[in-house]
């Protein structure tokens, strides 16, 4: 019987089909005898979703995955070096690499600790960690494809939205985060941006690692790739890069994403709160309102106004033409009186009010050296419900309030409310 073995704990070539919160890593594999072995460092394994290994394009017989011994264990029966105090290293015997047992010239036994040791050979990274091997029966030679799913690879959107007098620009980068001691040298990337769950293993945390530009370091002697869009799959937004291109070992690989041209852009103050016959008062939130001419996948944004930081949050996954609306704190500038007078009130035979109708009046004052648009939207329940002159609703409706403000000045609105639970 004879074996081919892979290693994936050095750069490998790779394809990655990059999720937001996983990837499925497709690597070529060809296999010269009855059996293949795959090794995988223990942080990398750690970051694979348990079940989701797969051998594609050759059929396999068995299975069989078992943890193989440190890099010390090779060491085990042979001369190693232990440093004592200020005394110069002196040779010792590696006995047991599990507990770093040693034995000196005098024929004593006892623990060392690793960073007292030293080596007539460099150890490898993580010299500690154990592997995983997983081998495969195969029934005869061939090539195929090795696919599994890791935690530890993701990509995520990020908006910079830039407004100032004469409009608003929107544009976004793509973070692609490996959280592992593996290097990828990926052949073919597609992003994916979307709703999709897999089941098992907790996320990576992200690689405390500086990011790395396109054009920067194992980059910078290729052609940066692009991000193209692949269009629709089944409710997914799909894209690619244009080239291959390294994605190191702990790190995070930022690239130009979407440049999305802005069909309509707003800001004003705001409110969304529920209707209650309590009088109120406090201020406004700084709100934004804008629609896209392509769709846009969820992430975080980052408002800047005139160049300066107005405030960061997250947009959801959003249509082509979809409205996109966030608000980034309040605004003090911009506060309101909320006043609710009971117009009427009807009971039943029982003495419960069963018809009300309230007058609710809104006074917006505006301390900026410009207008102001305000707007509010009172979230209503009841088992029927009229606003105003508004055909009658069931369950929940929405009063809106829209009202510019004047500069340095004052605004008032009202509504009249009919809630009907007979």
């Amino acid at each position: 019987m004879t074996a081919a073995a892979l290693l994936l704990g050095t750069a490998s070539a790779a394809d990655l089909r990059i999720y937001p919160s996983f990837t499925e890593v497709r690597e070529p594999v060809r296999a010269t005898g009855t059996t293949l072995s795959v090794t995988l460092p223990e942080a990398a394994w750690a970051g694979l979703i348990p079940g989701t290994l797969d051998l594609e394009g050759l059929n396999f017989t068995s299975a069989v995955q078992r943890q193989e011994a440190n890099w010390l264990a090779t060491l085990e029966g042979k001369t190693v070096y232990l440093k004592r105090g200020d005394a110069d290293p002196q040779p010792v015997t590696l006995i047991r690499a599990r507990d770093l047992l040693v034995r000196d010239a005098q024929g004593r036994y006892l623990n060392a600790r690793y960073e007292d040791l030293s080596f007539d050979v460099p150890p490898p990274l993580n010299p500690l960690t154990p592997s995983q091997t997983l081998t495969f029966t195969l029934p005869q030679a061939g090539t195929g494809t090795l696919s599994y799913l890791t935690r530890a690879v993701t990509w995520a959107p990020r908006y910079t939205l830039k407004a100032g007098t004469g409009g608003a620009q929107l544009s976004a980068l793509a973070d692609i985060r490996n959280g592992t001691d593996l290097a990828y040298d990926v052949k073919m990337t597609e992003l994916y941006a979307g709703d999709v769950e897999v089941q098992g293993g907790p996320p990576v945390p992200a690689p405390y690692a500086v990011e790395s530009r396109a054009t920067a370091g194992a980059l910078a002697d290729t052609a940066a790739p692009k991000i193209n869009s692949l269009g629709e799959l089944r409710g997914l937004y799909r894209y690619a890069l244009s080239t291959p291109f390294t994605l190191p070992a702990n790190s995070v690989v930022t690239l130009p994403f979407l440049t999305p041209k802005l069909t309509s852009f707003e800001r004003y103050a705001g409110l969304n709160t529920y209707f209650t016959p309590q009088n109120a008062s406090g201020t406004l939130s700084r709100f934004y309102r804008l629609k896209a001419d392509q769709r846009l996948p969820g992430g975080s944004i980052t408002v800047r106004e005139e160049g300066r930081i107005a405030g960061q949050t997250t947009i959801p996954e959003t249509a082509k033409g979809a409205e996109i609306e966030f608000t980034l704190g309040s605004d003090p500038d911009v506060r309101y009186t909320r006043s609710v007078q009971t117009v009427s009130s009807e009971k039943n035979a029982q003495g419960n009010v069963v018809r009300s109708t309230y007058r609710v009046t809104y006074a917006f004052e505006n301390g900026k050296d410009r207008a102001v648009r305000a707007e509010v939207t009172e979230t209503v329940g009841g088992r029927r419900i009229i606003i105003d002159s508004a055909p009658a609703r069931q369950n929940q409706a929405q009063a809106e309030l829209r009202v510019d403000v004047p500069a340095n000045g004052k605004a008032t609105k009202s509504f009249t409310l009919v809630v009907d639970n007979s």
